[in-house]
């Protein structure tokens, strides 16, 4: 046993990736706090929810418009700097909205303005940060790389949303924006501290001046994406599971929840679900299996459970388990995913692939959003809620029904040591 919890801590071991995993776990947890302090800075300013989607939405949209070109970008350059620039850049503009929400100056369109910078720079340091990974660690202990730091993320948003309230409810939403912003600065800090190792192997498309354009990169990027059927699948898949899951958890969640249970419940029901969470990734530290992979898409199925528990029998026993099953089930997808790609996809084209995936994620979360609504109107809330788990298990067969899904095989590490010095801090 104790050789498995020395293997699942590996990665800490190796510099780079303890600064990669603080500088994420200080953004983790400043951007959990933010989401909770804006939406009571707007409601203070206009009391309108009309007003607050407008400001929310606005980076939604930014941020996928701008996720591509992201992609490209951190496939040309170094990935750490992009991080480092990216992180001053939401710093300033967080900075920026507390001041004039703490001034007493916030109006809705500068609001709007910012929130869509902060959304683009967000986009522009993404698939960086998620594809840097191959760079500091060996691939023996990446699968546990990824594990930990789906944890320090999980764990950070734990602490981050109640401290959000805490602080809003304390001394203003403007001072937990502040917080978010020194939370970038610090980041920012831990990124620039970050040395890539000189063993490790190239990831960028151009170390030296851009052969390509932009619109070439994105192209050979998609390239990359549509020619393995396991990546489109899978993608293709959980934008159904997203849509199913957005609209269900965070519309009509809440509307059964005043309904049946209470809203006080409905917090214990979405804390279980993030303790399932933080146990499966512990869990997947220690996994070893030739197909990761359909592992990972079996245990989504696991999702069905909270939307056909809330739309059929919205007990809270039943609910609490039904949660901390598919925050256990999500997990073991997440760390196979990450991992599955970073095996399997080329580290110079990695950036623009994740970049194509987080789009096809992110844009089918507002429309399960917007679509919950009137299709519960229309059909019934129940009737909704078990169709989406319906949605959910019917995307999950069609993923397990692909070959490719199937038998894509996971290289099973031989050794925690790399073949050449991956612990050197040389600047790359």
């Amino acid at each position: 046993m104790s050789l498995q919890r020395t293997r699942a801590f590996a990665p800490l071991r190796y510099a780079p990736f303890r600064f990669l995993l603080a500088g994420r776990t200080i953004n983790s947890l400043g951007n959990a706090i933010a989401p909770v302090a804006l939406a009571f800075a707007v409601l203070d300013l206009t009391g309108s929810p009309s007003d607050l989607g407008l400001v929310v939405g606005a980076r939604m949209l930014v941020n996928v418009v701008f996720l591509l070109f992201g992609g490209a970008l951190a496939d040309r350059m170094p990935k750490h700097h992009l991080m480092v620039g990216s992180s001053i850049a939401a710093a300033v503009t967080q900075g920026a909205v507390a001041a004039l929400v703490l001034s007493d100056t916030a109006t809705i369109p500068l609001l709007v303005a910012l929130s869509a910078v902060n959304g683009m720079v967000s986009a522009l340091a993404l698939p960086a940060s998620s594809s840097i990974l191959p760079q500091l660690l060996p691939a023996a202990v990446r699968q546990q790389g990824i594990a930990l730091s789906r944890l320090s993320f999980t764990g950070a948003y734990i602490v981050g949303a109640p401290l959000g309230g805490v602080i809003v409810a304390g001394v203003g939403p403007g001072w937990g924006i502040a917080v978010d912003a020194v939370a970038f600065l610090l980041s920012a800090v831990a990124f620039a501290l970050l040395r890539i190792p000189a063993t490790a192997a190239p990831a960028t498309a151009a170390a030296g001046p851009g052969r390509t354009g932009i619109i070439t990169d994105l192209r050979v990027g998609w390239g990359e994406f549509r020619s393995r059927t396991w990546l489109w699948v899978v993608v293709t898949g959980f934008a159904l599971i997203n849509a199913a899951l957005s609209g269900g958890l965070s519309i009509l969640g809440p509307v059964v929840a005043d309904a049946t249970f209470g809203r006080r419940a409905w917090g214990f029901v979405l804390a279980a679900q993030t303790v399932g969470m933080m146990v499966g990734a512990l869990v997947a530290m220690r996994l070893t299996m030739s197909r990761l992979l359909l592992f990972g898409v079996v245990c989504t199925a696991f999702e069905v459970l909270p939307m056909l528990t809330l739309g059929v029998l919205p007990h809270l026993g039943l609910l609490l388990a039904a949660a901390f099953l598919a925050g256990l089930g999500i997990e073991q997808f997440a760390v196979a995913w990450e991992t599955s790609m970073q095996e399997h996809v080329p580290a110079d084209k990695l950036a623009r692939v994740y970049s194509y995936d987080m789009v096809g994620s992110f844009v089918a979360i507002p429309i399960g959003q917007v679509a919950a609504g009137p299709i519960a109107q229309a059909v019934g809330v129940e009737k909704t809620l078990v169709g989406a788990a319906a949605l959910i298990g019917l995307a999950v067969v069609g993923m397990l029904a692909s070959r490719d899904v199937r038998n894509l095989r996971h290289r099973l590490p031989t050794s925690t040591e790399p073949a050449g010095a991956a612990m050197e801090e040389s600047t790359r």
